[in-house]
């Protein structure tokens, strides 16, 4: 948007946290010459997941430390004398909501050279010259992009229904964080909250594959879990404390704090979980026999 308008100011409510890393991976050039592309994008795939794993271990570990790592690095790329605690230092501790990649330092860049601002405040209402902030300065603007107010909405507004009756989903356990107790035939995908989104997806869509090749090769059609009262606590399917999801987690399926039933946010579990056999206990296997309910196996 820089390299378009003549200003763009950044009105945020409370900072995030900002990492810079190169848009280009040089370690992944030099070796693709020396290795070849087919050998080179597993490795480099590898690197980039167990580096991704590696900066939240770290974060979650030694926030402090993280936190003071991410400011000394914005002080290094804006301009003296910027107000980096005012406008990059949430009071949060890192990874405790989604953590920003910026792609070779961009935003940083625009800040330093004058293309871009960034303003801390909240908004007490709009005006005719743009938006009047609660400490009392006008924010002039000629276009305002809105990036707040998101609402989630669990499975994309599908509303459930086994035999006629309506599924509570926030009275649900998900499964292998991919199905839902009770509802027969039935996955779905929500990727990492602190990692790329499609490495979940292409573990669960693996998985499910090989789950129906299974049903297929049994000659079952239906397939269920079901939750005993005793698999562990009941918790919320998203442990962030962004606002979007402390809004809307409510009206999402809980997870269990054990077996089948968590809600992994580590790709190293994911990958032994879900890698691993297609049956368990937890699920019932059925046939239908002619338009009646399936016959459990």
């Amino acid at each position: 948007m820089t390299g378009v308008a003549a200003h763009v100011t950044m009105l945020q409510r409370t900072p995030s946290y900002m990492l810079a890393l190169p848009a280009e991976d040089p370690l992944h050039k030099a070796m693709k010459r020396v290795l070849g592309e087919q050998r080179t994008y597993p490795l480099t795939r590898r690197r980039y997941i167990w580096t991704q794993r590696a900066i939240y271990k770290a974060s979650r570990r030694y926030p402090r430390a993280i936190r003071r790592m991410l400011l000394a690095d914005a002080r290094r790329r804006l301009p003296k004398g910027f107000d980096v605690a005012a406008h990059f230092n949430p009071p949060y501790d890192p990874w405790d909501q989604r953590m920003c990649i910026v792609p070779d330092g961009d935003v940083y860049e625009a800040i330093s050279s004058g293309g871009a601002s960034v303003v801390t405040d909240h908004i007490d209402r709009f005006t005719p010259a743009g938006i009047r902030l609660r400490s009392g300065r006008v924010l002039e603007a000629d276009i305002v992009v809105t990036a707040t107010g998101l609402r989630m909405l669990p499975l994309g507004g599908i509303a459930l229904s086994v035999d006629g009756a309506d599924v509570d989903l926030p009275e649900r356990t998900v499964y292998k964080s991919m199905m839902i107790s009770g509802v027969p035939n039935f996955a779905f995908v929500v990727g990492y909250e602190n990692a790329s989104w499609t490495l979940k997806v292409d573990l669960v869509c693996e998985h499910v594959c090989r789950l129906i090749a299974h049903m297929d090769a049994r000659g079952f059609d239906s397939v269920v879990p079901v939750r005993s009262q005793e698999d562990g606590e009941r918790l919320p399917l998203l442990d962030l404390t962004s606002g979007y999801v402390k809004r809307g987690i409510d009206a999402f399926p809980h997870m269990s704090s054990q077996g089948p039933w968590t809600f992994e946010q580590a790709y190293e579990v994911d990958v032994e979980r879900l890698a691993g056999p297609v049956d368990g206990p937890e699920l019932r296997f059925g046939t239908r026999i002619g338009t009646g309910s399936p016959v459990a196996a």
